[in-house]
């Protein structure tokens, strides 16, 4: 079937659904596979289950005119997404980035909001799939659009932008994310600065930190730059740390405006800076800007600021690198608390420099002085030194049961596959 054909009947039927287990009536099931999966098996079920049409890529799986037989599904989910994609003429607004993303996402996301209708991706669905189901989700009221791309190798996001064709962009930083994958950092700032090849070749608009001094090599040739950071920048704002939470002070038309915000660490600066950045260039006053960054709550375990009995938990426990480490654990050095205890998992992804890199964080942990420090994961073994290491966080999350802290102040800090939320879970356990 011609992906102009499939599009009419997502257009009587606009909702997708690549989940069973997740299907409502009505959806349009896509038949995914994977290397442990063939969703074609399951086509006939979520027809049954009141899916409008299954798209499959396996003829023995075709059971009427309900199921729609395509060379590939994942191809044709994402044809159909650069279709859709191809009806509007708003603002896309890409965004990737070693650190900080989904936070950012989230962030412009909200302050968007207050006087667009704006469609975002949900959660951190940013990858392949991920991003076509966002784009499909776009309904035709859309005025804006927030689409985060993650990226593990290079040619990854050069390969979204052939999907979501973006109008504007936005690179949080290049960190030491995914080395192994890109081949270092070099490899890093090359797959990421794919999406300003893309705004580049379509003469787009990009918001740039100027904090950050290689993004403008990076964009060399990109002729419409909106700028933002703590100086030489259209919009200039500076870090205001109360105790552990942040402030940002932005300088507006002559005036300063202070926002209060419910994130953690001054790490997060660039993160509003860039949400300030688009609303003020959308035309959306400061004070609506301010109201709206003043009410975003994190969650999912990214900058979360907790209460557990007589503890204070910063949970920042979704994603690690040795960039986000390291400025999570010297803010948490510095900031104003009794009692401080580190609770971190390993890095993932680190290829041939997982030794180094592991050995580098634990030297940054020794030059400052903690009441008690937990490391997880086997990334520590030869490099733990004299702190408490355990090869999971199951087997940590044992330990901290045995020998609760109290009156403390607690990071804890690792990449998703230590699974770091054990140990608060056995904290709040009684």
């Amino acid at each position: 079937m011609e992906i102009s054909a499939l599009y009419e009947i997502y257009k009587q039927y606009p909702s997708v659904q690549t989940d069973t287990r997740k299907l409502r009536d009505g959806d349009i099931f896509f038949a995914l596979k994977g290397p442990n999966f063939n969703g074609n098996i399951f086509a006939a079920q979520a027809l049954q289950a009141g899916a409008a049409y299954a798209v499959i890529d396996e003829a023995e799986y075709q059971t009427g005119e309900r199921t729609i037989l395509v060379p590939d599904v994942l191809t044709a989910l994402q044809q159909l997404a650069k279709h859709h994609r191809e009806q509007f003429n708003i603002p896309f607004i890409a965004i990737t980035g070693s650190n900080g993303k989904t936070t950012t996402k989230e962030l412009i996301t909200t302050v968007l909001k207050e006087k667009f209708k704006t469609y975002a991706t949900e959660g951190n669905l940013n990858n392949h799939i991920g991003v076509p189901l966002t784009l499909l989700k776009t309904k035709p009221d859309a005025e804006m659009a927030v689409i985060e791309m993650g990226a593990n190798h290079q040619k990854e996001i050069e390969s979204y932008c052939k999907i979501a064709i973006p109008t504007h962009a936005l690179i949080t930083n290049c960190g030491k994310a995914h080395i192994e994958g890109f081949g270092g950092e070099e490899g890093v700032r090359k797959g990421k600065g794919e999406l300003y090849d893309s705004i580049r070749n379509t003469g787009g608009t990009i918001f740039r930190n100027t904090d950050l001094a290689y993004l403008e090599d990076m964009a060399k040739g990109i002729n419409h730059q909106i700028t933002y950071g703590s100086a030489n920048a259209q919009y200039i704002g500076r870090p205001i740390m109360d105790d552990v939470m942040l402030q940002v002070a932005i300088l507006s038309k002559g005036a300063e405006t202070l926002i209060p915000t419910n994130l953690v660490g001054n790490y997060n600066f660039p993160n509003v800076m860039a949400a300030v950045a688009i609303g003020l260039h959308f035309d959306i006053s400061i004070d609506k800007i301010k109201e709206a960054i003043a009410h975003y709550n994190p969650d999912n375990s990214r900058s979360q600021w907790l209460q557990t009995g007589s503890n204070k938990i910063i949970l920042d426990a979704y994603n690690a690198n040795p960039t986000s480490m390291r400025a999570a654990i010297t803010n948490f050095a510095v900031a104003d608390l009794d009692n401080k205890i580190l609770w971190i998992g390993g890095m993932k992804e680190m290829g041939t420099d997982e030794e180094k890199e592991h050995r580098e964080l634990v030297q940054l942990i020794a030059e400052y002085n903690w009441k008690d420090v937990i490391l997880v994961g086997k990334e520590f073994n030869t490099v733990a030194g004299t702190y408490r290491q355990f090869e999971t966080s199951v087997d940590a999350a044992a330990y901290v049961k045995q020998h609760r802290p109290e009156q403390s102040a607690i990071l804890i800090k690792g990449s998703r596959g230590s699974k770091m939320e054990n140990l608060l879970e056995a904290l709040k356990s009684s």
